[in-house]
């Protein structure tokens, strides 16, 4: 009844303990955007079905899997590598699926960041995703921190998934948002350049959880001090600190990409100002 999409570069450390949560699922398939490790060894040797594509972006990368994989079943639930389910989660989904109205295409689900061993309760920016929904009903936009469109009705499930962003340890989380930090400042650019509009009633009120995120990082994009507004924002009304010292140094880490950000998104508007 569900079929499960994993996307993989190089996850041969974090993709055995993937697969293994997905316990019940008989169509697994791996989407790997040419791995130079053993990634598509453990993979087909686990019972996964592996396609391979040159990785042009995030966002088309997921839709290239959306497009290209023969699923045998009507949902797909999309998980990365370093994400698991709770033993016995497969089991729920299935259930809530089979229950599911014609008119609902989507589920939205709760994923529990971890750092240093402790769930990040409060210092976790963004909480829920849309990680399952019908096959035909989901695409991909915004090539960083990619958004999914659902044709349809999308409901909220009381279950949650696990996220583990520090596997490969420190220094990879680093490398990885530094290359996050250049997209984000070109993607803030283009939107300065075409003068994209943000409302503050979508930012506030929406009912859609991803709708708020996209107006929200909009407007607070234009505000000065950014880092330290985010910080102040993660201690202060996430009370980041009640996640004892993991979740103070989260807060930190998460001011550091924010700087990186800015600093990025500097960079490039003084290039523009000199080829004018």
């Amino acid at each position: 009844m569900i079929s499960a999409l994993i996307l993989t570069f190089n996850e041969a450390s974090d993709l055995p303990g993937c697969i293994q949560s997905l316990e019940g699922c008989s169509d697994i398939h791996v989407f790997d955007s040419v791995s130079t490790d053993d990634t598509i060894r453990i993979a087909e040797s686990m019972g996964a079905r592996v396609c391979q594509r040159t990785f042009d972006g995030y966002a088309s990368q997921r839709n290239a899997a959306l497009e290209t994989c023969d699923f045998q079943h009507s949902w797909i639930l999309v998980l990365d590598a370093d994400e698991r389910l709770p033993e016995g989660m497969f089991r729920h989904l299935t259930d809530a699926v089979a229950a599911a109205e014609g008119h609902v295409a989507g589920f939205r689900m709760r994923r529990r960041d971890f750092f240093e061993g402790r769930w990040l309760r409060h210092a976790q920016l963004t909480p829920s995703y849309i990680r399952l929904f019908r096959k035909g009903a989901a695409r991909y936009h915004r090539e960083i921190n990619e958004v999914v469109e659902i044709d349809g009705t999308v409901m909220s499930l009381p279950y949650h998934f696990e996220h583990y962003p520090f596997s490969k340890g420190l220094a990879h989380w680093l490398e990885r948002h530094i290359r996050y930090a250049r997209k984000e400042a070109e993607r803030w650019h283009l939107e300065q350049t075409r003068g994209i509009p943000f409302s503050m009633i979508k930012a506030i009120f929406s009912p859609d959880p991803q709708q708020r995120r996209y107006h929200q990082k909009g407007l607070f994009y234009r505000l000065p001090c950014r880092p330290w507004l985010k910080w102040c924002y993660m201690m202060f009304v996430r009370c980041a600190f009640l996640d004892g010292r993991p979740g103070m140094r989260y807060a930190w880490l998460q001011t550091v990409y924010e700087s990186w950000i800015v600093s990025f998104a500097r960079e490039q508007n003084r290039r523009s100002d000199h080829r004018i």
